[in-house]
């Protein structure tokens, strides 16, 4: 888990990366392991699709403020972009892309404003400010984001 992001509460999360500024709302869970230990299959955005990776164990790849609802449930290996929110119940797909918001019945965009907006609030509660550098770097990710939605 890298600076700023939040697990509390029960639930499991094993073998993962978690990015800056993530929340993952109590009870969320996600898998490191498939029920039939192969291989895992993991999503490369410069390929635009899974890959095999040689590994057993994966947990969940999720990138900088992105959020989990409560009681959510990733499956073995799921990537999860910058700026998403999970919410609902069932399982999500394995990869969601930069950017949305929703659950397994589907997903819409979150505009740019409307990202910076909640970023704001969620930084300045830790005396932290959103920087123009901040905005210039999410604006490229955003731009970037619409080739794998």
């Amino acid at each position: 888990m890298i600076g700023y992001s939040n697990k509390a509460h029960d639930g499991f999360l094993g073998n993962a990366v978690i990015g800056e500024w993530c929340n993952l709302g109590g009870g969320t869970t996600a898998s490191n392991l498939k029920n039939d230990y192969s291989e895992i299959k993991l999503w490369n955005y410069p390929a635009h699709r899974f890959l095999r990776t040689g590994l057993q164990f994966c947990g969940l790849i999720m990138g900088d403020h992105s959020k989990a609802g409560i009681n959510c449930m990733f499956n073995t290996a799921t990537v999860v972009g910058v700026g998403v929110n999970i919410h609902g119940a069932g399982f999500p797909r394995n990869f969601v892309a930069s950017f949305l918001e929703g659950s397994t019945s589907g997903y819409v965009d979150v505009s740019l404003p409307r990202f910076f907006t909640i970023a704001e609030r969620v930084m300045i509660r830790r005396g932290i400010h959103l920087t123009e550098v901040d905005k210039d770097i999410f604006t490229a990710i955003y731009n970037i984001a619409d080739s794998y939605k």
